[in-house]
């Protein structure tokens, strides 16, 4: 059948253009370039296609390797035994990087808030603002997504979902980015959520009154539970109460539009209403008339009679106005000075449709709405989450709002009283990507295990409870100091470590739990440089 694909017919031929071009060139530098220009008319041709831009940190990959540093006082800790949360300080590029060291396919929930590309400024692309006169804004934001997107998609497990704010400036672009990165099929839904008053977002044709948030899953392993309203005790649909029992109880019609006949309620035989069908079949409707669950009006028609009490609630729907996720107004005590601030509510929200003991990353935190919501939800339903946070400090937003609003939570200055949790504060640092005498970059890394194992773990190494240990020679001195295995429950130890037959029983007999530090930390940047 020949095409009607114009789009195809065009570069069909432009191809056999370049083809017979190519056969009277010789010059190996004019067929590199043709070869090229063939890759490029051979590329996808439905999708997202945008002109790819390469930023600052992505440059900064390739001859440095990031890690994190602990800001120890910076550490809040009120929460014996229980897991630490983190708040990773720097671009959120290089904290994904070593996410995926850490966490990858582990991460349960993601929430993010990205920039909403405006154009008024608010988006940042290799320390230059992007504004409305930038004729490659939308290609930069979708640069600047894809790779952060593509990072989270590896980190989700394969029961996770992703959860991304967005506004209708870049809604389009996004959804056909999550289409490709996550799959068209793993699109779950589009929330759209109340975010201001009209008297408020007043624009040139309408009030802005309204956001969206994008729901994808990792895989059709991913299951979100059902939640619902809360029952309202004077629902007018259950108006009677049952005499003996004082239930609340209403009467509800069982017939749909459709041609249908009579059946029999016990010795009635009964036609259903004009254009009517009873919905329930025969045997369900003696079952009814056994148990009492079909009641009859004074006009003699046949009704289910259901209670007040059995009733589950209305199920939340996609659209999130005043029901439970409640506005911000500036004079919300929820306000922590950030203006982009998400409600908590939306948080609880988004954390009941899913397990309380999972992971839920943030890796564009801002004020650190995400950290809080779990925090609060925890005590709510005795949950045992623990979040990750990612922001950078521009401004000072990190250490000013993110952390302070830590700070102030452990010391019961905010909404929700004093929470007792753990927090680990870790700046990113860099490493030259390179191995001299000078900078052994096996050693420099290995200074930093430390920090990714509390990371992946959700820990703090001690050097008492928990201690590591990178060569025989100080695993031998451990070993040999009983002190020093009393106080301990957990050793990390190099894969270079060989543990002798004696050093096993003592650390069984000592009920010490051993774990090998994984090498996939750093071992492909260190084969690099070998």
């Amino acid at each position: 059948m020949e095409t009607t694909n114009l789009s195809k017919i065009k570069r069909d031929k432009m191809l056999k253009t370049i083809n017979e071009i190519k056969k009277n060139v010789t010059d190996e530098e004019t067929i590199n370039n043709l070869s090229l220009i063939e890759n490029e008319l051979t590329k996808k041709k439905y999708g997202l296609i945008w002109e790819e831009h390469e930023e600052r940190v992505d440059k900064e990959l390739e001859t440095q390797i990031p890690t994190f540093e602990e800001v120890e006082d910076k550490q809040i800790s009120f929460k014996p035994n229980g897991k630490f949360n983190f708040l990773l300080d720097g671009d959120n590029l290089h904290s994904l990087y070593l996410l995926e060291k850490t966490h990858k396919g582990k991460i349960d929930l993601i929430i993010i808030d990205p920039p909403y590309n405006t154009g008024s400024k608010e988006f940042m692309y290799n320390d230059s603002y992007v504004d409305s006169e930038d004729g490659y804004k939308h290609s930069k934001w979708l640069s600047f997504m894809s790779k952060r997107l593509q990072i989270a998609k590896n980190l989700l497990s394969d029961s996770g979902f992703i959860y991304i704010n967005i506004d209708q400036n870049e809604y389009s672009q996004l959804k056909l980015l999550c289409d490709e990165i996550f799959g068209e099929n793993n699109y779950v839904n589009e929330i759209i959520w109340q975010k201001l008053s009209a008297s408020k977002a007043q624009t040139l044709y309408f009030s802005n009154l309204h956001e969206k948030i994008l729901v994808y899953r990792k895989s059709d392993q991913a299951v979100m539970k059902k939640i619902y309203f809360e029952v309202d005790e004077n629902d007018k649909n259950y108006p009677y109460i049952e005499e003996g029992t004082g239930r609340k109880y209403g009467s509800f019609d069982f017939t749909q539009s459709g041609q249908g006949t009579a059946k029999y309620f016990g010795e009635l035989l009964l036609e259903p209403p004009k254009g009517k069908h009873w919905i329930w079949s025969q045997e369900k409707i003696n079952e009814g008339m056994k148990k009492g669950t079909i009641i009859f009006t004074s006009k003699g028609l046949p009704r289910v009679k259901r209670y007040l009490d059995n009733k589950k609630g209305n199920p939340i729907g996609d659209l999130w106005v005043n029901n439970g996720v409640s506005n911000l107004s500036a004079n919300d005590k929820e306000r922590v000075g950030f203006d982009t601030q998400k409600p908590i509510s939306m948080i609880h929200r988004i954390l009941a449709t899913m397990d309380n003991d999972i992971t839920i990353l943030d890796f564009f935190a801002g004020s650190g709405t995400t950290g809080h919501g779990v925090l609060l939800q925890n005590i709510i339903d005795n949950g045992n989450r623990s979040f990750i946070l990612c922001t950078n400090n521009e401004n000072n937003i990190c250490e000013n709002v993110t952390y302070k609003r830590f700070l102030n939570l452990s010391k019961g200055n905010l909404k929700g009283g004093k929470i007792d949790f753990n927090l680990k504060y870790y700046k990113t640092k860099f490493i030259p990507r390179c191995n001299t005498e000078e900078q052994n970059l096996n050693d420099n890394l290995m200074k930093n295990i430390c920090n990714l194992i509390q990371l992946e773990n959700g820990i703090s190494i001690d050097n008492k409870k928990i201690q590591v240990y990178y060569n025989e020679d100080e695993f031998d001195k451990f070993t040999s100091n009983q002190e020093l295995l009393n106080m301990c429950n957990k050793v990390y130890l190099s894969s270079d470590i060989l543990i002798t037959s004696k050093q096993k029983k003592l650390l069984n007999d000592n009920n010490i739990e051993v774990y090998v530090i994984p090498e996939y930390y750093f071992k492909d940047e260190i084969m690099e440089v070998l």
